[in-house]
């Protein structure tokens, strides 16, 4: 994909959202990483059925910390994986409020250091916290990039990398956003929906998927 039709995509995606956000729900920067952390290899809805429950609870460290392993685990036990992801919470907490006061650090370094917290999930607090322009490529980035021309590379990083490099700057806070929403309802894995694609005459995908 060349720069003018970069320039164009994201143009076009802004037209459509002027102001994207995120579907997971959350009212303060500690709920967004715990919805966050919860969030790998689960659904943003499935994390938000759970959460609904849990933040009006816990939605500090030190609650989090007071209800207990087990207690957070009967919260959160309808997501994937989560006794693991129960420990990392605990811990990242214990951490948060033991060095930072219970509040979510704005680094990247901070951020990575508690666990659970990889550089993906560093980028989406980051990025929806604190307005930082970087990208979290999950699946559907990884995906969009690749088959759109937009950013090739054969890991995450290469993508993201890629994608920080290519995409313009005013769009460079809300790009993560598009980009996922693009490819969670549109450009989507098994069959991309070209036909009600409004980006479609900019992207290097061929053949086009027609209407069925």
């Amino acid at each position: 994909m060349n720069r003018q039709n970069i320039e164009a995509f994201f143009a076009t995606l802004k037209a459509a959202n002027p102001e994207p956000r995120t579907e997971l729900e959350y009212t303060s920067h500690f709920e967004l990483l715990a919805a966050v952390l919860l969030s790998a290899q689960a659904t943003d809805v499935g994390v938000n059925k759970a959460t609904r429950k849990l933040f009006p609870v816990a939605n500090t460290p030190q609650q989090i910390l007071d209800l207990g392993l087990e207690g957070l685990e009967s919260y959160i036990k309808t997501i994937g994986l989560y006794r693991s992801k129960a420990k990392h919470l605990m811990e990242a907490c214990r951490i948060l409020v033991e060095q930072h006061g219970g509040e979510v650090p704005d680094n990247r370094e901070a951020l990575e250091a508690l666990p659970g917290v990889g550089r993906k999930t560093a980028n989406v607090v980051l990025n929806v916290a604190f307005g930082h322009p970087t990208m979290a490529v999950d699946t559907h980035i990884f995906r969009v990039g690749n088959r759109t021309g937009l950013a090739k590379g054969k890991t995450p990083l290469a993508v993201e990398k890629q994608l920080m490099k290519r995409i313009p700057a005013e769009y460079a806070v809300d790009a993560h956003h598009w980009l996922i929403l693009h490819g969670r309802y549109v450009c989507q894995a098994r069959k991309p929906l070209c036909y009600q694609c409004a980006v479609a005459v900019y992207c290097d995908f061929k053949p086009k998927t027609a209407a069925p």
